[in-house]
């Protein structure tokens, strides 16, 4: 898979990443993600996949 092929768009991480209470974090970086943990990241792409499972419904 390419680099530039996203799997989540930015708008819906960071709108995910709001909701978990951790985009002040990513912000204070400069938007970097690497000082959101793993299991941060994968309850964001788990709340992504549920979201997309709502869609499809």
């Amino acid at each position: 898979m390419s680099r530039n092929s996203k799997l989540i768009s930015e708008n819906l991480r960071e709108e995910i990443a709001k909701e978990l209470g951790v985009y002040d974090t990513v912000k204070a970086d400069g938007g970097s993600w690497a000082n959101v943990s793993s299991k941060t990241c994968g309850n964001i792409v788990a709340k992504a996949i549920e979201i997309a499972n709502r869609s499809v419904e």
